[in-house]
């Protein structure tokens, strides 16, 4: 069990970690947060034997900001990377935002911390944070197979790929298990006088939406038995969003990822490892659900998809298990967003918190423990791109039960009760005036204290028609 209190502890009783970072799993995709189409026998087992988040939340609706948020503790706007990497070039009633094309080097990540408190850190699959030079192995890790500029598996999930870190043994290989296998030969091979992180970052389940060829079948019969009638859909602005789970490939990769999961876990096991080592289970932004055709998941009862300042777009499926903290079967509904996990992480280890570094993230440690509440706080997002969702420019807060999403390209506002109205159906924008007016304040005082690069007019938008 991890040892507490830990002040003194030295790097033998220092608890491991083992990260696991999906890529657009949707908050709705697990069967323990509701799925009845995929199946995740293993993750929900893992929620059974730790805490599941209901309010976990990716601090931006796409990948690589909410990847250098969980690195470094700080918000996507603090680190000036507020799009996913290079990042749509589109325009319409404003240019283009621009922001960094990798993570500052000068910026510290918690894998350089732990590394400096003895830690032997391993990172496997999507990194997004930069080109050569800016790999994993440059901010912290030990070992980098697999990561780089990529977003998508370079080459797709079966061999032959390209992946210019990651190097096939056959034909037909496939990507996620090919991870797996590493990752767990860094845990029969690691050095054993050290603690470790095993940060396992899964491709799955972004696109292209590639059948995982020994579990599709499965899925092709069980929607074949059980599901009737097209594919329900909901308009949203100029998106379709998709209204029902229903897509055999999408959970296959979904299996995969399962699959996965369950073999780290039970070579944790093997090694009696499990009681000393805290697992987490996150995804970087909510299911790609709404594009300008239905998106492969939907993400219900949550509204729209990744991409979205609703819902859908940046709350996430959240599972922590720390041994001797968490307990079996506990469900936390406090808002907690991935900044977090940088303080969590070095609280868990005995290491003192930096809030100069993790600037932007609280500790959930009381949290994970039953303490149940955590300092009052708003969250907030800022998302000034265009992006393939059909999103356009605009920026959002959470505060209390209260959600607010401002949408630059429309000059709209829209208030939401997220305690009476999780769907955001019911815009309280008019009926509440003053509410709304007090966060709109608030988002745009603190856009000024980050220094937010706000989009600028296009001198050549010209009104749809005209």
């Amino acid at each position: 069990m991890i040892s507490r209190p830990v002040e003194a502890a030295d790097q033998t009783q220092r608890p491991n970690f083992v990260f696991f970072l999906v890529d657009d799993l949707g908050w709705a995709d697990l069967s323990c947060y509701g799925s009845t189409f995929h199946e995740s026998p293993n993750i929900d087992a893992l929620a059974a034997s730790g805490m599941k988040f209901n309010h976990a939340y990716a601090a931006c609706p796409v990948c690589s900001p909410t990847r250098a948020s969980i690195m470094t503790g700080r918000h996507p706007v603090r680190v000036d990377i507020t799009d996913w990497i290079p990042g749509n070039r589109g325009t319409g009633k404003f240019l283009q935002v621009e922001d960094r094309d990798n993570l500052a080097l000068e910026e510290v990540t918690i894998a350089e911390v732990l590394k400096e408190a003895g830690y032997q850190n391993f990172f496997a699959g999507k990194w997004h944070l930069g080109d050569e030079g800016h790999y994993p192995t440059d901010q912290g890790f030990d070992f980098n197979i697999g990561g780089n500029h990529a977003g998508s598996p370079p080459g797709g999930y079966y061999a032959p790929w390209k992946n210019p870190t990651l190097t096939a043994k056959k034909d037909g290989e496939y990507v996620t298990e090919r991870l797996t296998e590493e990752s767990i030969k860094f845990l029969e091979t690691r050095d054993q006088a050290k603690p470790f992180l095993l940060y396992l970052s899964y491709y799955n389940v972004h696109t292209p939406i590639t059948p995982y060829k020994k579990r599709v079948e499965h899925f092709r019969e069980k929607a074949a038995a059980t599901i009737e009638g097209e594919t329900p859909t909901i308009p949203e602005h100029e998106g379709i969003s998709r209204a029902r789970q229903d897509d055999p490939s999408y959970a296959s990769m979904i299996a995969a990822v399962d699959q996965s999961v369950g073999e780290v876990l039970a070579k944790l096991d093997e090694l009696k490892l499990t009681d000393n080592t805290v697992v987490c289970f996150f995804s970087d932004n909510g299911g790609l659900c709404t594009v300008r055709r239905p998106g492969p998941t939907s993400n219900l009862p949550l509204r729209s998809g990744k991409g979205w300042l609703y819902e859908g777009g940046v709350r996430s499926p959240l599972i922590v298990r720390a041994p001797g903290v968490t307990k079996a079967g506990s469900v936390s509904d406090v808002p907690v967003v991935s900044t977090d996990f940088f303080p969590t992480m070095l609280e868990l280890a005995g290491l003192p918190l930096q809030p100069m570094l993790h600037a932007d993230g609280q500790s959930l440690v009381s949290l994970l423990g039953g303490a149940g509440e955590q300092p009052e706080r708003a969250l907030y997002w800022h998302y000034p791109h265009y992006h393939g969702s059909t999103w356009k420019p605009g920026a959002s807060i959470r505060e209390g039960d209260w959600k607010l999403i401002e949408f630059y390209e429309y000059d709209e506002v829209e208030l939401y009760n997220l305690a009476d109205d999780p769907g955001e159906q019911n815009d309280l924008s008019t009926s509440q005036p003053e509410k709304t007016a007090q966060l709109r304040e608030k988002l745009h005082t603190w856009q000024k204290e980050m220094h937010a690069k706000m989009p600028q007019p296009n001198p050549k938008y010209q009104q749809p028609g005209k």
